[in-house]
């Protein structure tokens, strides 16, 4: 009997190890999803574009579209998921436009039409990349300039207004760190050691001195809806905090006018806190 125990615990020991090297070594491709195929542009939604080809600062070439609004409240710097590319937002590229604020989305290394491989130093890289096209080629100030990110691209987005002048920060549906976010998934493995990524949130929206807007739903099952309240309370003022409803993928198409009306009056307010209506603080 000693000897089948002892055998059984030999068994277990080596498939918890070997879950564990999996883990460590197969991490980016569970962060980082990308798909290079770009067959739908913005055209397809009637919509004026610009193609845009830049460089990131190692020298990077990277892929991205300017899709600017008739009217123009600002314009929105979008900082996208860990799935797909570019063309899996033309639903929120058209939501914005109709919202009157003009879009620079773009594929970070290793999506869509973008070179290199995804890595997380590259992009933090390429976000500025996008920043100094928009400010330095295009010419938008940044006053104007609102970063927004969602999911992976909150952490990315948040990151990015530590460091740079903008109007402000939205961020969406958003994981206050890798290693929080794997826990959670893998609560029987020693994530916080294994984890080779950072992406820490909540320590980039302490560098962040504009308003931040965080937008989040109580009905998202893959970021926990907590994950948002705490990132709320770690940023700076001032803030608003936004309840939405829907899941991680759709809340922003199924809040419908909650999702517009709370752009609206947070670009209306400057970010102030205590705004009515559709904006909440978190408790």
């Amino acid at each position: 009997m000693g000897t089948w125990l002892l055998l059984l615990g030999i068994v277990l020991a080596v498939a918890y190890g070997s879950s564990g090297l999996v883990l460590f070594f197969m991490q980016s491709r569970f962060l980082y999803r990308p798909v290079r195929d770009v067959s739908s542009t913005p055209a397809d939604l009637d919509l004026d574009f610009e193609e845009v080809t830049f460089e990131s600062k190692d020298g990077v070439a990277l892929h991205g579209w300017f899709v600017p609004a008739r009217a123009p409240r600002a314009t929105v710097l979008f900082c996208h998921g860990n799935g797909g590319n570019i063309m899996h937002r033309l639903d929120t590229i058209n939501l914005f436009e109709g919202m009157d604020l003009s879009c620079f989305v773009f594929d970070y290394r290793g999506y869509g039409k973008s070179e290199g491989k995804p890595t997380e130093s590259g992009t933090y890289r390429d976000a500025r990349a996008a920043y100094d096209w928009l400010t330095k080629t295009r010419g938008v100030p940044a006053e104007q300039i609102v970063i927004f990110g969602r999911s992976l691209g909150g952490s990315i987005a948040a990151h990015l207004a530590g460091r740079v002048t903008s109007r402000g920060l939205v961020i969406e549906s958003t994981f206050t760190s890798f290693p929080d976010i794997g826990a959670k998934f893998y609560p029987y493995m020693p994530v916080r050691l294994l984890a080779r990524y950072g992406y820490n949130t909540r320590n980039h929206l302490s560098r962040v001195r504009w308003p931040v807007l965080v937008m989040h739903s109580p009905d998202d099952g893959l970021v926990p809806y907590e994950f948002g309240t705490q990132l709320f309370d770690a940023a700076n003022e001032p803030k608003q905090f936004v309840k939405l409803i829907g899941g991680h993928n759709d809340g922003f198409i199924v809040s419908g006018n909650l999702y517009k009306d709370a752009w609206s009056r947070w670009l209306d307010s400057r970010g102030d806190s205590g705004a009515e209506g559709s904006v909440y603080r978190a408790p």
